[in-house]
């Protein structure tokens, strides 16, 4: 079993690459090769099997072409400019979410043997004049450019699913929270930092009001559902391969009661709240309430409480 990783540089990627070395299978037939792909070269990781990181852009056809030659088996493709990055830099996010994804599908194409291709779609595909409570079915209407092409995205993967030259699942995650490392310029990011940065130590602001709804995961919940996908056989999907990831629902303020339930109260008097109305904007345009019944049938997990998020951060991610 050959495995490509684009983003395998990001956080997600490398945790996903660490599970399965872990695991040593998948699919039922063990690992044999990965590849780690991303825009800086991803950090090593040790395995039993040959582990090779690549440097290149998604959006030069060529430079994916290549990844290809070597038929992966099974493809992650999380690679992708972040929801602030893509808004205020619109070819940007066109040119390597929606061309670099086209890159993908097609090198996988290219590639001759269907690969499994699980891509990474976004809670940012609902949105406008949408239900408040999203179930599935219901016609997206993302309100960012981030949204639009990860939903061009989905599309792309349906019809070359259909076609029989990708088997492809497309899963749209809620807002990962708590994310290690430094901020990013998604328009989510202050849900990880004003409880990553505040439990090591920082000041972190929240442009968004205590009573702030979010749809949200676990870091481990998303690392477990992206295996999980690859797990599940493609015809249960359906004729539509994009799913609404089971997730949970918490305030703003219930995460930070949560977060000082474990950690203690001194984070959360490291918060600022300050408004800021460009985040405001897009934030406020996503659902914060979801009933996937399609993920749930399909096996796809949520957790439990942001409590485990708190002590799982804690064992798995804190800079100390």
């Amino acid at each position: 079993m050959r495995i490509l990783i684009t983003g395998g540089g990001g956080f997600l990627g490398q945790k996903l690459a660490k599970a399965l070395v872990a695991r040593g299978q998948v699919r039922g037939r063990a690992i044999t090769a990965m590849e780690l792909v991303d825009m800086v070269r991803p950090a090593p990781v040790d395995a039993d099997f040959p582990v090779l990181a690549h440097t290149y852009d998604i959006s030069k056809a060529k430079a994916v072409h290549d990844s290809f030659v070597h038929k992966p088996d099974l493809v992650w493709h999380l690679a992708a400019v972040v929801s602030g990055a893509a808004e205020a830099d619109m070819d940007l996010g066109y040119r390597v979410n929606l061309n670099g994804t086209h890159n993908i599908f097609e090198g996988a194409r290219s590639a001759g043997n269907c690969p499994v291709v699980v891509y990474a779609s976004s809670w940012a595909a609902h949105g406008g004049e949408e239900p408040e409570i999203v179930e599935d079915g219901i016609e997206l209407n993302p309100q960012t450019s981030y949204g639009t092409q990860k939903v061009i995205g989905e599309l792309l993967l349906n019809d070359y699913s259909r076609r029989g030259l990708i088997d492809g699942r497309g899963l749209r995650l809620p807002t990962v929270s708590i994310r290690p490392g430094k901020a990013n310029l998604a328009a989510s990011s202050f849900m990880s930092s004003i409880f990553r940065d505040t439990m090591e130590g920082r000041k972190s602001n929240c442009p968004v009001p205590k009573d702030f709804p979010v749809w949200h995961s676990a870091p481990r919940t998303v690392v477990g559902n992206l295996i999980h996908a690859a797990e599940v056989p493609g015809e249960e999907f359906g004729t539509n391969r994009n799913i609404n990831l089971p997730g949970r629902t918490d305030t703003i303020g219930e995460m930070i009661d949560a977060m000082t339930a474990v950690f203690g109260s001194d984070a959360a008097d490291r918060i600022t709240w300050d408004a800021d109305p460009v985040i405001e904007k897009i934030v406020k345009g996503w659902r914060a309430h979801c009933k996937p019944g399609k993920g749930e049938r399909l096996g796809f997990r949520a957790d439990k409480s942001f409590a485990d998020t708190v002590q799982w951060f804690l064992k798995d991610d804190i800079n100390r």
